[in-house]
């Protein structure tokens, strides 16, 4: 879609919009007529610059939280519409015509919205949505400082699943992989940050990425009909789980049962053998 122009915006639901500073049609005027730039993301927020028609340097962009259930969907524009369609973006690409973006979210606890860019912290060159500063890079992110991570994890006064769930500190580990990445380096969630050696909280890091990794060549982790990739198929890393939904199941390294322990309005699951709070 980089190039295309906005020409039109319909706004099916306005509950999507209520990140949005302003009205509806606030946010439809001001989308109208705009080139989206190259889209980007971080953590569940996807982003696309927009540029005037003049070509003018991007000061703001279309920022999409996806939520629990949120997808952006590319479609021809004669296409039919899903039935849960909350915004729909009508679109003119200079080589490759016309066409539709539009946003499904069955939920509705995602949302669109226009944000200013303002620099990151770490690179001001680049620029993000206001509304996205705060959360930090995910590992899988060319740009993650493992240096700048793994210094100020040795400063956080917390535990370490705490840490990992921290979107100021770390984005893109929720409870499931944090479940997993602790497994693999078989690290108690309840170890305090500032115990993990360097050496340890590092291969910890490594375990994060290649758990994010192999979870991203399945498709990710689907429980329900809800979770699906923009072609309607699940992801398969759910059969891949060691540690996350396997309470009561053996370990698969040592062979005694997988505990669950309440965490946060949540689960943590873990071999109570092989994660030791050390």
């Amino acid at each position: 879609m980089t190039g295309a122009t906005v020409t039109r915006v319909e706004v099916l639901d306005e509950r999507s919009l209520r990140r949005h500073d302003g009205p509806a049609e606030d946010f439809i005027e001001r989308l109208v007529g705009a080139v989206l730039g190259v889209p980007e993301r971080r953590g569940k927020f996807l982003w696309i610059p927009l540029a005037a028609p003049s070509g003018s340097e991007p000061d703001e962009a279309l920022t999409i939280h996806l939520g629990m259930s949120g997808q952006v969907l590319l479609r021809e524009r004669a296409a039919a519409r899903d039935r849960l369609t909350r915004v729909v973006l009508e679109v003119r690409h200079p080589e490759r015509g016309e066409s539709r973006i539009d946003f499904v979210d069955q939920r509705i606890f995602g949302s669109m919205a226009l944000d200013r860019l303002v620099p990151t912290v770490d690179h001001p060159e680049q620029r993000v949505p206001s509304r996205v500063a705060h959360i930090a890079r995910d590992p899988m992110d060319p740009l993650f400082d493992d240096r700048a991570f793994l210094t100020a994890l040795s400063r956080k006064q917390t535990t370490i699943k705490r840490a990992l769930l921290d979107q100021t500190l770390i984005s893109g580990v929720g409870n499931i992989y944090a479940d997993e990445s602790l497994w693999a380096a078989r690290v108690h969630y309840e170890q305090p940050t500032a115990t993990l050696s360097r050496p340890r909280a590092a291969a910890l890091l490594a375990e994060v990425r290649a758990v994010l990794g192999k979870a991203l060549a399945e498709g990710g982790t689907s429980f329900d009909a809800q979770y699906v990739n923009v072609n309607g198929a699940s992801g398969y890393f759910s059969h891949s789980l060691n540690a996350y939904g396997r309470q009561g199941e053996p370990c698969p390294r040592c062979g005694r049962p997988i505990v669950r322990e309440s965490f946060m309005n949540r689960g943590s699951h873990f071999c109570a053998f092989c994660q030791r709070v050390r």
